[in-house]
């Protein structure tokens, strides 16, 4: 699973989330998804770690907390849901 992570700058980095959450545990992956036409950080991120007790660890300790001026929500990624293409079929969204 991974960790959904809110409110976020629009300068954060990758090496700034791994250096936060790497105080609960190991830090598998992060992604920052971009916006399409400007390519600036889009205000979110997932963060993927070695346990659940970890993701649990950071989520509850970081949920609310304020970091470079902002307040956080940190929560469970839901699963992407599927989206009609323009053709009528389904497709699954990728972060």
């Amino acid at each position: 699973m991974s960790i959904y992570v809110g409110n976020l700058s629009y300068k954060v980095t990758d090496n700034d989330l791994n250096e936060v959450f790497a105080d609960y545990g190991t830090v598998k992956r992060v992604h920052i998804p971009t916006d399409r036409d400007t390519g600036r950080p889009r205000g979110f991120a997932f963060v993927e770690m070695e346990t659940d007790a970890e993701e649990d660890a950071a989520i509850t300790a970081l949920d609310g907390a304020e970091w470079m001026s902002r307040e956080i929500k940190v929560n469970k990624a839901k699963p992407p849901e599927k989206r009609r293409t323009f053709s009528g079929e389904r497709r699954q969204n990728r972060y």
